[in-house]
């Protein structure tokens, strides 16, 4: 017998699982497909194509259904002759500038002989080099860019579906998908940009607990042998997945952890406690590479609203954090940071999903501000800020919380002896 060895127990195919797969329909998103594929029908009619613009939160549905409609689209244009149509997709990730994604498109559509470098060209020149080379591909060309809100400067959502317009191209028919995860992102556009950019918008809402159940049902079909999974495992998994924003990323890939659990216990089924187990390890793994990617600063602030929450003092403002803040700063030898780079840190990890942030107004008098609360698990919290508790020290707060989980590796750092007003 090898080392190695097959287990086929639990999965029939767990490549089902990932965010690669395509699944052959897509499930509640019926009202948003029949847009978008309206939207991508002058193609079809061998006309200028309609630039589309989709907005919605992380794991609705908006790059799965990109990929579902193009591919179909592609099939059903081949039937005709009078259609030449290409396809090109960017994830703007990574891409800051509109330079970095003219040079990136310029090289989609080269040879890996004639690509060129993203430094050191006239942003006039590459944008001519764009030109050529998308006249000498011809016919119709859409461009998705994926994660549009990173690019921080709009001349490239401009030019592109302008171009021809602008006399840029004689032969070639652009049209731009642009997606992004920021409700914000399209408000921040030049009016000039908006209006050619977003020239049909469709808005992805969230899943709800139904939908992300008709999602997994799809899933677990292909993806696991018949009845290994027990009844309440599916709706638990949307149930989380639906608290999570509704996000079905999160319900798949809980899945897919309470799967690789029940494997590794080489049982022969998937339980609700392989998901409880799922949740807690996702989670975990979520806060700690978010907290990674701060700065000390950034753990302080964390560290003091964490305490506030404890002791039942939030949501709470900035203003309320920063008197803990300033004292854990000076506990651990920092400088504190002044209010409004406090505040930075507040909201970046709102953004993490880290806290949750909620607007407030109170009218002429009271003015508009913003409360803070913590989002997540405290001890995956504390598990995960284990350094800095060491350096600032166990605030009260924390340490009647440890007391309660005695298996914490912090129940012996040493107890800091703050004010009653820290």
């Amino acid at each position: 017998m090898g080392m190695f060895e097959r287990d086929t127990d639990i999965y029939r195919d767990r490549d089902a699982l990932r965010e690669d797969y395509q699944p052959e329909q897509l499930v509640g998103r019926d009202e948003e497909l029949d847009t978008y594929r309206a939207a991508l029908q002058p193609v079809i009619n061998g006309e200028q194509p309609n630039n589309v613009f989709l907005y919605g939160k992380t794991g609705v549905g908006k790059t799965a259904a990109t990929r579902y409609l193009l591919d179909h689209l592609q099939q059903d244009a081949a039937q005709y002759d009078d259609i030449e149509l290409t396809v090109t997709a960017l994830n703007c990730d990574g891409l800051t500038s509109s330079y970095q994604v003219a040079t990136r498109l310029v090289n989609e559509f080269r040879d890996d002989t004639e690509q060129i470098s993203t430094t050191g060209y006239p942003r006039a020149s590459v944008y001519e080099m764009l030109w050529t080379e998308l006249d000498e591909c011809g016919g119709t060309i859409l461009i998705v860019l994926d994660e549009v809100d990173h690019v921080e400067d709009d001349s490239i959502l401009y030019q592109l579906p302008r171009a021809r317009a602008n006399g840029n191209l004689s032969t070639a028919k652009i049209g731009i998908v642009g997606i992004s995860n920021d409700f914000s992102f399209r408000d921040d556009l030049s009016p000039k940009v908006r209006s050619s950019l977003c020239e049909q918008e469709i808005h992805f809402p969230a899943y709800d607990a139904t939908d992300l159940q008709k999602i997994l049902e799809q899933r677990v079909e292909v993806a696991f042998h018949e009845g290994v999974l027990d009844p309440g495992v599916i709706p638990l998994c949307a149930a989380y997945g639906a608290k999570d924003a509704g996000d079905a990323r999160q319900s798949i890939d809980l899945l897919m952890k309470a799967g690789d659990l029940a494997r590794d216990d080489d049982t022969e089924h998937v339980t609700e406690s392989h998901v409880d187990r799922g949740r807690r390890a996702l989670e975990r793994g979520r806060i700690k590479e978010g907290i990674t990617g701060l700065t000390q600063h950034g753990h302080l602030v964390l560290y003091a609203l964490l305490t506030l929450d404890l002791e039942g003092e939030a949501p709470v403002r900035s203003r309320d954090v920063r008197p803990r803040y300033t004292r854990f700063a000076e506990t651990a030898d920092r400088d504190p940071l002044v209010p409004r780079r406090m505040r930075d840190h507040l909201s970046e990890l709102a953004m993490l999903g880290i806290i949750s942030v909620t607007e407030r107004n109170e009218g002429r008098r009271g003015g508009t501000y913003r409360e803070y609360a913590l989002d997540m698990d405290v001890d995956l919290l504390l598990d995960a800020m284990s350094d800095t508790v060491e350096d600032v020290g166990v605030h009260q707060s924390v340490q009647d919380f440890l007391i309660e989980d005695s298996a914490n590796d912090l129940t012996d750092a040493r107890v800091t002896d703050f004010g009653t007003n820290d």
